[in-house]
């Protein structure tokens, strides 16, 4: 998929495009589909994404399971850097810090804002809060990013 930017942009103009756009990531990026995710909004230095609470995402405690909620914070900060990158550039993760706060029930809400002066070759940090539908942050995750130029 071009730039998650551009083509969120193209997609918003017609009816049903956020729903188009949301089947496009998973379609580019199989392991996100498990999540089902919403993206609410994407422009630079920011990203937000829903994921509604469902059996398949739970673990034995009726809870949304951690690999969940990690998987929505990797693709809200992903999305978010995409979005704010230079095209010269290219990123993959490399590490990611998480603190489970609350017991997440529900819809959460993920969204990763950060200033794009911090976007440099080598490891970036982005944060990511997970809140509930009570705006409750039930999650956090730091997520480092490597950067680097892409091949020629």
């Amino acid at each position: 998929m071009a730039n998650f930017l551009e083509t969120y942009k193209k997609f918003k103009k017609f009816p049903g495009g956020n729903y188009l756009f949301n089947k496009a990531v998973g379609f580019s990026a199989p392991f996100f589909s498990t999540i089902k995710p919403n993206i609410i909004e994407l422009s630079e230095e920011k990203c937000v994404v829903r994921m509604k609470d469902r059996r398949a995402i739970r673990n034995h405690m009726g809870t949304v399971n951690a690999g969940a909620m990690c998987t929505i914070a990797e693709l809200t900060a992903g999305m978010a850097l995409d979005a704010t990158i230079f095209k010269r550039l290219r990123w993959i993760p490399k590490k990611m810090t998480v603190a489970y706060l609350e017991k997440a029930k529900g819809t959460l809400e993920a969204r990763c804002e950060f200033d794009q002066n911090i976007i440099q070759e080598g490891d970036v940090v982005l944060p990511v809060l997970l809140k509930n539908t009570d705006n409750i942050t039930v999650f956090t995750a730091d997520i480092t990013f490597y950067i680097s130029k892409k091949p020629q």
